[in-house]
């Protein structure tokens, strides 16, 4: 149990790093600036992300596109909880505001999903290689 928290730990804290700094190149060339609580709005959607992408194990008897689309759904209804209670105690969120924030959320999550979603199958990939050949040996020594 500890070494999934670490394992989602250290996830999190990549890829708020990657969207941290990409946020800021888009701010550099945009010419913009952001403010305390986006930066930790961002960290808590990055949390959320991360965590809904950590429950693949509770989905393993869907199909893998099945997977990638509940997941997304929770995500972005987890994110959507969140943001009510921000535009209920910090400010109000306008309906274009909401937009933005979900085209904002989706991309880069299609990304970072994608490169997480290869590293788990290449993964199993690789666990399933490693089987087969103990399983070779196994049937070489019996017969």
């Amino acid at each position: 149990m500890t070494e999934k928290i670490k394992e989602y730990l250290l996830e999190l804290c990549c890829v708020y790093a990657f969207m941290s700094v990409t946020g800021a190149v888009v701010n550099i060339i945009a010419g913009t600036e952001t403010n305390n609580i986006n930066v930790l709005i961002m960290f808590a959607t990055c949390a959320i992300a991360t965590f809904v992408l950590f429950l693949h194990k509770l989905f393993d008897g869907v199909s893998p596109l099945a997977m990638i689309i509940i997941q997304y759904l929770v995500a972005c209804a987890l994110v959507g909880l969140m943001l009510l209670l921000v535009s209920r105690f910090v400010s109000p969120i306008t309906p274009r505001g909401w937009f933005e924030f979900y085209r904002s959320f989706t991309i880069p999550y299609i990304f970072l999903a994608g490169f997480y979603y290869f590293r788990v199958f290449s993964e199993a990939k690789k666990q399933n290689r490693l089987i087969k050949e103990i399983q070779d040996k196994n049937t070489e020594r019996q017969g």
